[in-house]
C-alpha cells in the first residue's frame, strides 16, 4: 500500500506506527482531521491477515470517527487507533501500558477509548501511561461500558427511519433483525423487545445466541444467513461491511439501521440501496451514542445531557432523508454532505480569525 496517496485519498492529517521491543506491542494510530478539535476514537485490537488491512482499517475507521463526531455536533475530529493482535491472545497490561505511552507521546491530538477486542479494563491499563483515556469504568472517574448509550442512539434511530418509511416510531409488532449480540446488539435487542418488536438475531458465538433466546426470548438466526432475513429492520451490529456486492441483491429487508462501523462496501453501495428502495440510515450518524458518551465524560460527565444529545438523532436523520428524496442523493452522500459542509464552516470561520490584520 502507498499509505501517502491512501492519507491524500481520504484527508489524513497523520498517521503514526509503534513498535515497543519489550512488550512486542504493534500499533497504528490514524488522525484524520482535527478541524472540529482534538481527534476521538477507539482502539481496535483484531488479528488482521496483514499490516496493509490493518492500515486500511484505521484509515477507514479514522474517517468515519470525524463525519461521526460532525453529525452529532461534537467538537472534537476523528481519529483511531488499531493494535495488531490475535484477541483471543490477550494484550498483556504491559503491553496495554506501552499503548498508553504511546497515545501520550501525541499530547492530546488523540483520546483513545474502547473498540472492538477492548474492554473497560485494559483501558485501566491504558489509562495508568496517559490521560487521554474516555470510556474508563465508574469506580476510576469514567463513565463506564458505552454500549447501552450506543444502542439508544441505534434504537432512537431506528423509531426515526420506522416513522419516515411506515409512518410511525412504534416497534411494536415489527420485525428487527440483528447481525451481532455484543454489548452493543444485546442491549439493542433488550430495548427493542421491551417496545413489542420481534427480534431475530445472530452471532458467531453460539453461547451469546443461547444467552438472549434465554433470557429476551429472541428468535435465533443463522449468522451466516441473517442478511437476507426478511425484516421491517436489519440493525448491523458486528464488523463492516456488511453491504457489499456479495450481498446487495440478497437483502430483504425496508430499513438498514444498526451501529456497526463502515457498513457500506463504497459509495455505490449506497446509491444501490436506493435503487433498491432500501432506506439506509448512515451508520456514522446512528451509531454516534457511544462517541457522544465519551465526549461529555471529558467534558464533565452528565448521563441526562448525554442521552438529551442522543435524542438530537432523531431529527438529524429525517434531515437526511428529506434531503435524499429531494435531492434523488443517497442518504450517506446528503450525510457526508451536511458533515462537509459543518466542517468548511469552521475552516472558513478560522480563516478569517487568524487573517493578518
Amino acid at each position: 500500500m502507498n499509505i501517502f496517496k491512501a492519507m491524500a485519498q481520504r484527508g489524513h492529517e497523520q498517521v503514526i506506527f509503534n513498535f515497543d521491543r519489550r512488550t512486542g506491542l504493534r500499533a497504528i494510530i490514524a488522525i484524520h482531521d482535527t478541524t472540529l478539535g482534538p481527534a476521538l476514537g477507539g482502539c481496535r485490537l483484531f488479528p488482521y491477515g496483514s499490516e496493509d488491512a490493518a492500515i486500511e482499517d484505521v484509515l477507514r475507521l479514522s474517517e468515519g470517527m470525524t463525519y461521526k463526531a460532525a453529525a452529532a455536533g461534537i467538537d472534537f475530529g476523528g481519529g483511531q487507533a488499531v493494535i495488531l493482535e490475535d484477541p483471543v491472545n490477550r494484550s498483556t497490561s504491559e503491553a496495554l501500558r506501552a499503548f498508553g505511552r504511546f497515545v501520550e507521546t501525541l499530547q492530546g491530538r488523540y483520546i483513545t477509548g474502547e473498540d472492538v477486542g477492548i474492554n473497560e479494563s485494559d483501558l485501566v491499563q491504558v489509562a495508568k501511561e496517559t490521560h487521554h483515556v474516555i470510556g474508563l469504568p465508574k469506580a476510576y472517574g469514567g463513565s463506564g461500558d458505552t454500549g447501552d448509550m450506543t444502542a439508544q442512539g441505534v434504537l432512537t434511530a431506528i423509531r426515526a427511519s420506522l416513522e419516515y418509511r411506515f409512518g410511525s416510531p412504534s416497534l411494536t409488532g415489527r420485525r428487527l433483525a440483528i447481525q451481532g449480540l455484543g454489548k452493543v446488539g444485546y442491549q439493542l435487542a433488550r430495548r427493542a423487545m421491551a417496545e413489542g418488536a420481534h427480534v431475530i438475531a445472530a452471532d458467531i458465538n453460539p453461547h451469546v445466541v443461547g444467552k438472549a433466546s434465554a433470557e429476551l426470548n429472541i428468535e435465533p438466526a443463522d449468522p451466516w444467513t441473517i442478511l437476507e432475513t426478511p425484516c421491517d429492520v436489519l440493525a448491523p451490529c458486528a464488523l463492516g461491511n456488511v453491504v457489499n456486492r456479495g450481498s446487495i441483491d440478497r437483502l430483504a429487508c425496508h430499513i438498514i439501521a444498526g451501529s456497526a462501523n463502515n457498513q457500506l462496501e463504497d459509495m455505490e453501495m449506497g446509491r444501490a440501496l436506493r435503487e433498491r428502495n432500501i432506506l439506509y440510515a448512515p451508520d456514522f450518524i446512528v451509531n454516534a451514542g457511544g462517541l457522544i458518551q465519551g465526549a461529555a465524560e471529558l467534558q464533565g460527565y452528565s448521563q441526562e445531557r448525554a442521552k438529551r444529545q442522543i435524542e438530537d438523532i432523531s431529527p438529524l436523520l429525517s434531515e437526511v432523508f428529506r434531503r435524499s428524496d429531494e435531492s434523488g442523493l443517497s442518504t450517506v452522500e446528503v450525510a457526508m454532505a451536511i458533515v462537509e459542509e459543518r466542517i468548511d464552516m469552521l475552516h472558513a470561520i478560522r480563516r478569517i480569525f487568524t487573517r493578518p490584520s
